[in-house]
C-alpha cells in the first residue's frame, strides 16, 4: 500500500511540475514566417554579394556594428533584433533609419547568455540580412 501511495504522489508531483513549466514560441506566427523563409534566404545571399561582411565590435554595454563600403551615403532602413531564445522578455528590438555606415547601440543592462543578432537592413530598394551568435 505504501509503495502504491509513494507512486501516486510521484507522479501527481511530476504532472504538476510538468504543466508549470514555461514554453515560450520563437515567435507568435511562427507558422507565417516559415513560409516567408524564402525571402529572408534571399536577403542573406544579398548580403553575401557585397564587397565585406558586417562587422560587429562589442564594448561595454554596447555594439558597434559597420556596414561594407557599398553602404556609404546610402539611406538604410534598420532592423537591430538581439533575440535570447531562453526567454522571450530578454529579446531586445530597435528599428531606426540611418544614413551612416555604422551603429553604435546601446544595450541594456544586464544581459548575459547567448544572442543571436538578426540585422536587416534595405538600401535603394534592396534588402539584406545578416546574422550572428553573441555571447555577453
Amino acid at each position: 500500500m505504501f509503495v502504491y501511495i509513494a507512486f501516486v504522489a510521484g507522479m501527481g508531483f511530476l504532472v504538476i511540475k510538468a504543466s508549470s513549466q514555461k514554453f515560450d514560441l520563437v515567435t507568435k506566427d511562427y507558422y507565417d514566417q516559415e513560409l516567408k523563409y524564402q525571402q529572408v534566404i534571399n536577403q542573406a545571399a544579398n548580403s553575401s554579394r557585397l564587397s565585406a561582411p558586417v562587422t560587429i565590435e562589442r564594448n561595454k554595454g554596447e555594439l558597434k556594428i559597420s556596414f561594407p563600403n557599398e553602404m556609404k551615403r546610402k539611406k538604410k532602413l534598420v532592423d537591430f533584433y538581439l533575440y535570447y531564445a531562453a526567454d522571450a522578455k530578454k529579446d531586445f528590438r530597435r528599428s531606426f533609419e540611418l544614413d551612416e555606415n555604422e551603429i553604435v547601440q546601446a544595450l541594456p543592462v544586464g544581459m548575459k547568455g547567448m544572442y543571436e543578432l538578426k540585422l536587416s537592413w534595405e538600401a535603394e530598394g534592396v534588402k539584406y540580412y545578416f546574422e550572428q551568435k553573441l555571447f555577453f
